[in-house]
């Protein structure tokens, strides 16, 4: 089977109400109790905390999205990102899009002078694509088997990882 053509570029005011509508398609499936990932990709934009916001597209539509945004650390190291909320619309996931989206941000952190990457998520993908369990760091309530990170300078810090509070929204920040 062929491998589909897609392209990557990075969002446009025109694409949030896609990207939104992209993200409650990939994640619902998987049941979680709270689907607010799409209000977090609206909270992290509306703060200017977006940092990197690429989507795939694919004959003039977009089918993925991924958002990069600020982390913290409790060491005070600074310059690393939290990546999330990746999303692939169902019918066009395995199919190589998410990991192209995936590489396509790391380059861009590092462009922009980024020294690491952390994540939560699910343990049988990110190890695929380059992650590793952190075992220098934490998350609240999380265990270390869905937390991965990647240090571009191969120095890991060490302590307690805060997302942006964004990641708390439970709505549209519009609303």
């Amino acid at each position: 089977m062929p491998m589909p053509v897609f392209t990557i570029r990075p969002e446009t005011p025109k694409d949030s109400n896609v990207i939104s509508e992209l993200t409650v398609a990939a994640f619902r499936p998987l049941n979680f109790p709270d689907l607010n990932e799409h209000f977090i990709i609206e909270a992290l934009r509306a703060v200017g905390a977006l940092t990197i916001s690429l989507v795939a597209e694919m004959d003039g539509r977009v089918v993925g999205h991924i958002a990069f945004s600020p982390i913290t650390i409790s060491d005070g190291t600074t310059g690393w990102y939290g990546l999330g909320p990746v999303s692939i619309l169902p019918e066009n996931q395995r199919q190589g899009i998410g990991k192209a989206l995936i590489g396509e941000g790391l380059v861009r952190l590092k462009e922009i002078g980024a020294r690491g990457c952390f994540l939560v998520g699910h343990p049988d993908y990110y190890g695929k694509v380059g992650f590793v369990h952190p075992t220098t760091l934490t998350h609240e309530g999380i265990s270390l088997k869905y937390l991965f990170a990647i240090a571009f300078d191969g120095i890991y810090p060490e302590g307690e990882v805060s997302f942006h509070e964004a990641f708390k929204a439970t709505s549209s920040p519009s609303q």
